[in-house]
Parts: structure tokens; sequence; C-alpha cells
């Protein structure tokens, strides 16, 4: 689940760069009742790996939600762009460079 490379950190312009970028992407992994499950955090770190850029939705647990999207963060070693409303947003490049899709 996770890689062998160090996290990178955004600066004020990629960050912006990736908001723009995910506006138009729907949620694809969805935080319900249960909350983070290994499920959860399974699939994040499977859809990080094919997308690089997602959004993670909040259906329960909003009280918590910037939490729980901070540690789906540092579960799969990705960064947190943006929480806006009940919607995550989170960045992990493609540890094979070759195979990355997203230049920020």
């Amino acid at each position: 689940m996770i890689n062998d490379f160090m996290k990178p950190e955004l600066n004020q312009l990629q960050r912006k760069k990736a908001k723009q970028l995910a506006h138009h992407l729907e949620p694809v992994v969805t935080v319900g009742l249960q909350g983070l499950t290994e499920n959860v955090i399974k699939k994040t770190d499977e859809c990080l790996l094919a997308h690089e850029l997602i959004k993670v939705k909040f259906n329960s647990h909003k009280e918590k939600k910037r939490i729980l999207i901070q540690t789906l963060a540092e579960s799969t070693e990705s960064i947190m762009v943006d929480l806006i409303g009940n919607v995550g947003i989170l960045y992990r490049p493609n540890p094979e460079v070759k195979l990355r899709k997203i230049s920020l």
C-alpha cells in the first residue's frame, strides 16, 4: 500500500493548479457510517495509484472530516490539497515517473 518514495510537498501555485485540475472530477472514494476502515484506505490507495488526483466524499462523520482526510492522507502518503464542503482532494504522484499523468 505505501510506496518507497518521499511524500512531496506542494507550494501555493502547485496547490492552486491541483485544485483547478480536480474541479471537474467526481468523488471516487466515499467515507460512510463506518468511517476510515481498512477498505476505505485500500480503495483510496488504489485510486491514487491509478489517477494521482482524487476526490473523497464524506457522507458521514462530517464533523470530523478535516481530521479524517488528514489521517487518510497520512495513511496513503498523499497530500491533502483542499477540503471544500464535504469533499476532500488528495494528490500523490505515481512513483514511476514514466506513468505520471499530472505535472504540477
